[in-house]
Parts: C-alpha cells; sequence; structure tokens
C-alpha cells in the first residue's frame, strides 16, 4: 500500500472549486460506488494500484484524488503501522511531512483513520489528506492532493466526494 501512495506524490497539483458536478461511478470491479467530478480525467500511475484516480487536469498542475483499494487475504490491519509505514515511504523518496491534523472516521459505514499532512518535496510544497478505512476483506486508501495555498478548496470537495461512498 506504501508504493502505491508514494507515485501520487511525484505529481505537482493545483486547486479545484467545491462545486463541482459529480457523477457516479458504479463499476463491478471495485468494492464500492462512488461519485467523481464529471469533468475530471483519469490518472493511471502505472503502479499496479487497484481502484480509480482521477486529476483535474490533464496537465500538472492538476488536483489529484485516489480511491484505492487492497485485498487484505484474512490478515488483521493495524491503520497506525499503515500510516507509519506511508510516513516512512515519504521520507524515503526525499519529502518530508509535517502532520497537521488528524481523527477517527467512517465512510461508507468503514470505520478508519484520517490524516492532514504538509509535504515539502523538490518542487515545493503540497497538502495532502489520507484516510485508510479497514473493511471486512480490503484495506483502503483514499487520498487528495494538492497545492498548500488551494487545498481548501480541493479538500472540500473531496470531502463531498466521500460521502458518496458507498460500500459493497
Amino acid at each position: 500500500m506504501k508504493r502505491v501512495l508514494l507515485l501520487s506524490l511525484l505529481v505537482t497539483l493545483p486547486a479545484t472549486a467545491a462545486a463541482q458536478t459529480l457523477k457516479a461511478v458504479d463499476d463491478k470491479r471495485l468494492p464500492f460506488t462512488v461519485q467523481l467530478p464529471q469533468d475530471w480525467y483519469g490518472f493511471q500511475a502505472e503502479d499496479g494500484a487497484q481502484g480509480i484516480s482521477v486529476v483535474s487536469a490533464q496537465k500538472p498542475p492538476a488536483t489529484l484524488m485516489r480511491f484505492l483499494f487492497l485485498n487484505k487475504g484474512g490478515k488483521n490491519v493495524d491503520l497506525g503501522t499503515e500510516f507509519r509505514n506511508f510516513e516512512a515511504g515519504v521520507k524515503g523518496t526525499g519529502g518530508s511531512l509535517r502532520l497537521i491534523g488528524g481523527k477517527n472516521s467512517t465512510y461508507g459505514g468503514v470505520r478508519g483513520a484520517e490524516r492532514v499532512y504538509a509535504l515539502k518535496h523538490s518542487g515545493g510544497e503540497l497538502r495532502m489528506r489520507v484516510w485508510f478505512g479497514n473493511g471486512s476483506k480490503n484495506l483502503y486508501s483514499f487520498q487528495v492532493t494538492d497545492s498548500a495555498a488551494r487545498f481548501a478548496k480541493s479538500d472540500a470537495l473531496f470531502k463531498r466526494v466521500l460521502g458518496t461512498v458507498r460500500f459493497r
């Protein structure tokens, strides 16, 4: 899961308006349904991640949202460990994270935890909200990444999108 999240950090990103029209995505290959911004573009990170990644523009800078899942294979998952692995992975790529805040949260009936980070890297500074959800069969990783200056708007849109998630 760590590798999946790290690749999304390599993109330079801008803001989006929270008043976007959302469109339902109901792909039977996914263990959830979600409503995504209608005029956004699919993004392939070439990292083997299962799920949906979208960007607000075809070329950077663009806001990035990812809705990923990993089959737990019957294993018990500790979300604290997932966050520590994520943070260590970012540090391993040369970026530095500063925790801004976090809380336990539930989306679509799946309990999890989310954290907001400031990410400094060679290209500047970004903000990220990362949610790990511990479903009965899958570990979920949902995130939004954007520039620090525009994060409030993209985060508001991300919260709207999270409110539409329904797990199967």
